[in-house]
């Protein structure tokens, strides 16, 4: 348990703090810096690694800050980014503003302030937790100023609901998307109130904590103000603090450890001297009589020995007499002096014996001692294991309808899945294709590939729309753009002869003796009427006819048409067309003949 403690307390951990309040072009906000103020404490308390606090940042400030920090949380394991401040949204994209911004037209935006995006790229590089807290859905001043650019573009109330591309990530507005915040009437505002008391509790999973935040603001703000999580976590709980970990239980310490090394160390010399050293040390105790036992056992071998040698001495004293013809009373003597040491040595040998049966009955007391000591040991530790489990059971009982009270709100403050309606990869150029052909800018067959003319038609709606999307694909992003449009986009572009009406190109229809000219408008037709001589020679007057035919002016020719005359046949001019004209006299005078304007 100790070791996993060290384990989690070792996970780097660092934070930017940002408070922006002193605006140059609005009003000033009074609460970010307290807020900015608070964070920083709080996560200070939490024993991060590295806390860094910016306030009243303007662009270029703000700029370096970011790109600092994302080099910082290059080998850090959690990296948390903290804004209070001005935010907007603009065409569906969330900027976080600097105090130097004055934002005087939609476009300025751009060049003035940051895409949530650039503060995604500064936690990015965090191996477990990427966490970006924006308290700045209040409602923004610059918004009701600012000049539009294009009528059509969207500058939205709040700020644009998210979805984090990268795993691990989450994202915490003060208030959901489309909505504003309130600043609060006190010295912090009611988020980051709420954030203070739940974010770092040690051990509470990070999307319960933004549960526990959802319900204080709610009730602060009489539910006016609802903050939201965009992002996603795995199944584990993910914590910014870990829970303090349980001390050890601690090891049973063996009191007689001391006594039974020295006993040991005794036990291999076994002297009497020695005995009688650790007898002196240790007056008392189990080994102390082990030790007793050994020393009157050396005791009582030594009085056997010195009785023996005794004997023996008496009986070679008894021999060496008989040898000599000693008188019988003095051998005697020496037989009962014999005897005697015969009978003292008995006596020694009974004694070492009765010592030795001592020494195995104290070493039988002792393992019986220690078996029986290891058999209450386990016995005590299976008692408390039961009374564990039986208090965890008690605890997870009274626990468990809080615990689906808590289970309710993280369910109320996870976004519900998201169920689109996108088309499929394989639907999606079909799709575009007619989302393209609705506004006009698509004129081709729908087909499943995503050709040049598909790409033509989606670089028309750019022109028109001042967009800049990817033409070269079909994009899930192209197809929601293009549907945002409930109005045609492309100009209607007919051909020659043809008129736009509505959403279709109509025939232009002219009254007799009028044709449709090169502007596509009716235009009177004349013919000039061939005067003939009467003394002129018939064929002289019909090559005078071909010839003013031929020179007649030109007129818009139809496409495919074929004239004919002597000279063979060939295509119609360009700029002239076919028409029956009047050549001469009599029932042939009129004949069709190519006209030109």
């Amino acid at each position: 348990m100790a070791l996993t403690g060290a384990v989690a307390h070792a996970d780097k951990r660092v934070a930017l703090v940002i408070g922006n309040s002193a605006y140059k072009n609005v009003n000033r906000l009074k609460n970010p810096a307290n807020d900015a103020a608070a964070v920083v404490a709080m996560f200070k308390a939490a024993g991060f690694d590295s806390v860094d606090l910016r306030q009243d940042l303007n662009v270029v400030e703000m700029r370096r800050a970011l790109r600092e920090f994302g080099n910082k949380a290059r080998d850090t394991d959690v990296a948390v980014i903290y804004y209070a401040g001005h935010g907007i949204e603009l065409d569906g994209t969330n900027y976080l503003i600097p105090v130097d911004a004055t934002l005087e037209t939609d476009t300025d935006v751009y060049d003035e302030t940051f895409a949530l995006d650039r503060v995604l790229v500064a936690v990015e590089p965090a191996k477990q937790l990427r966490l970006v807290i924006l308290d700045a859905c209040r409602d923004n001043p610059f918004a009701k100023t600012m000049k539009r650019t294009i009528g059509s573009r969207a500058i939205g109330r709040g700020l644009a609901k998210v979805e984090p591309s990268s795993p691990n990530t989450m994202i915490a507005f003060a208030a959901k998307a489309g909505s504003t915040a309130s600043d609060g009437d006190g010295k912090n505002s009611p988020f980051a109130l709420a954030l203070v008391d739940h974010l770092t509790k040690p051990g509470l999973d990070l999307r319960k904590a933004f549960g526990f935040v959802r319900d204080d603001v709610l009730k602060a703000t009489s539910n006016t103000q609802e903050p939201f999580v965009y992002g996603s976590l795995g199944g584990n709980d993910v914590t910014l603090v870990p829970a303090a970990t349980a001390p050890a239980a601690a090891t049973p310490v063996d009191q007689d450890a001391t006594m039974r090394r020295d006993y040991e160390f005794a036990l291999q010399i076994a002297t009497k001297p020695v005995w009688d050293a650790f007898v002196e040390k240790y007056p008392s105790g189990f080994f102390t009589a082990l030790a007793k036992a050994h020393r009157d056992k050396i005791a009582a071998e030594a009085a056997r020995i010195e009785a023996t040698n005794k004997a023996k001495a008496a009986q070679e004293e008894q021999t060496r007499l008989a040898i000599e013809g000693a008188k019988a009373a003095e051998q005697a003597k020496a037989a009962e002096q014999a005897k005697a040491a015969e009978k003292a040595r008995v006596a020694a040998e009974l004694a070492n014996k009765a010592e030795e049966a001592k020494v195995a009955e104290a070493e039988r007391a002792k393992t019986a001692a220690i078996a029986k000591a290891a058999e209450e040991a386990k016995v005590a530790e299976a008692a408390r294991v039961k009374t564990a489990e039986a208090a965890k059971a008690a605890a997870d009982a009274k626990i468990a309808p809080e615990q689906r009270a808590i289970n309710d709100k993280v369910a109320a403050l996870t976004p519900p899945a998201d169920k689109s309606d996108q088309p499929t990869t394989a639907d999606l150029p079909r799709s575009l294709q007619s989302e393209l052909r609705r506004v006009g800018c698509h004129t081709g067959s729908i087909e499943s590939n995503w050709n040049a003319a598909s790409q033509r038609s989606l670089d028309l709606f750019n022109k028109h729309t001042g967009m800049k999307l990817e033409i070269k694909v079909a994009s899930v992003d192209a197809l929601d753009a293009v549907k945002s449009n409930t109005a045609r986009v492309c100009p209607l572009i007919c051909d020659h002869g043809f008129k736009a009406d509505g959403d279709r190109c109509t025939k232009i229809t002219c009254r007799a003796g009028y044709d449709i000219g090169d502007d596509n408008t009716c235009e009177k037709i004349e013919v000039k009427k061939p005067t003939a001589k009467r003394d002129e020679p018939k064929a002289k007057r019909e090559s005078s006819e071909r010839t003013k035919v031929d020179a007649a002016p030109p007129k818009p020719q139809a496409s495919g048409q074929i004239i004919c005359s002597q000279q063979g046949c060939r295509p119609v001019q360009k700029g002239c067309h076919l028409s029956e004209v009047t050549r001469g006299y009599g029932s042939n005078s009129k004949v069709t003949g190519e006209v030109c304007n």
